[in-house]
């Protein structure tokens, strides 16, 4: 349980970025592939962000609970994609 709150307290700090980019690209185009493979795009430049620009301190703390930084950019992304896909069943009703 302490892992998924770890996970879930290190996505609270994209979430609003993440909702931004979910209404962005809905704008311009409301298809289910295009919001998960630029997800998948943003998740892969953070990764590279957090791990070039001295993200060794950030990363180390998971690292102590038991969470590698594959484990954890890849259960943001499975959240980031299930919220997604929740907030796309939503607003298809209303398009």
């Amino acid at each position: 349980m302490q892992k998924v709150m770890s996970v879930l307290i290190f996505y609270k700090s994209f979430l609003a970025w993440s909702f931004g980019i979910n209404i962005f690209l809905t704008v311009l185009s409301p298809k289910i592939y295009v919001l998960i493979s630029t997800k998948l795009f943003l998740t892969a430049l953070i990764w590279y962000f957090v791990k070039a620009i001295n993200g060794h301190k950030i990363l180390k703390v998971y690292r102590n609970i038991g969470i590698s930084a594959f484990k954890l950019f890849t259960s943001i992304f499975l959240i980031d994609s299930l919220l997604t896909l929740f907030y796309l069943l939503i607003i298809r009703e209303f398009i």
